[in-house]
């Protein structure tokens, strides 16, 4: 067992298995998911049936909306069937574009889960949202290894990050501050209305599921259902 082969062949083992323990440490990092410098190229072709609908929609609930061009900003981000939100009754701020489904759900949820709630729970009516934003060419934020190089639903505009409330008393109801603040009755308010958007997006995210989340609800109509 002393022949020299063996000696070599346990030095390659011990090599290995220190090379996997700092694989993560070495390991390169993939690309930056950015949208091209030349800018997005217009998609052109027929609007489909289902966003056509979903237009129907938004003007049937008395939404002022503007429909924007399909485009391909690179990297993955590629933004179709997709509308600028003018008026849907209660400001929310930072918006840019968003998918027309995503649009959809978002006011529902606010229409007959957020104001409803705020009214019930905190006797006053929500007055504006303030938002992170929807549309942005990234990649996953805070998703591991496992997301390393995907794009964000975001890069899709087809999610938005819900970071405050404002109510008409003045109060602002904030995630970071009040998801698990010393006031119990906001604590249940914003996990009424996680369950209610749970119930229309696809994906629900709230401090709760990780660190990259401590300041927002993320909302999107991508990928697997999850609701945390």
């Amino acid at each position: 067992m002393s022949a020299p082969w063996f000696h070599a062949l346990a030095l390659s083992a011990i090599l290995l298995l220190s090379a996997c323990a700092g694989g993560e440490r070495d390991t390169p990092a993939p690309p930056a998911i950015r949208p091209r410098p030349a800018g997005p190229i217009t998609l052109t072709g027929a609007t489909p049936r289902d966003t056509q609908q979903c237009y129907a929609d938004l003007s049937a609930a008395g939404v002022r909306f503007s429909p924007l061009p399909d485009r391909d900003y690179g990297s993955g981000c590629v933004v179709l069937g997709a509308v600028q939100l003018l008026d849907i009754g209660v400001p929310v701020a930072g918006l840019k574009a968003i998918r027309c489904p995503a649009a959809r759900a978002m006011i529902g949820w606010i229409r007959h889960g957020v104001r409803p709630a705020a009214r019930q729970m905190l006797g006053s009516d929500v007055v504006k949202i303030d938002s992170f934003g929807t549309y942005a060419c990234r990649g996953i934020v805070g998703g591991g290894a496992r997301s390393a190089g995907r794009v964000s639903e975001h890069g899709l505009a087809n999610a938005v990050d819900i970071a405050a409330f404002v109510l008409a008393d003045g109060r602002r109801i904030s995630i970071e501050r009040d998801w698990n603040g010393d006031d119990a009755d906001k604590r249940e308010f914003l996990r009424v209305i996680q369950r209610s958007a749970c119930k229309r997006f696809v994906t629900t995210l709230t401090p709760d599921y990780n660190a990259a989340h401590y300041n927002h609800l993320h909302l999107d109509m991508g990928g697997r259902p999850l609701c945390r």
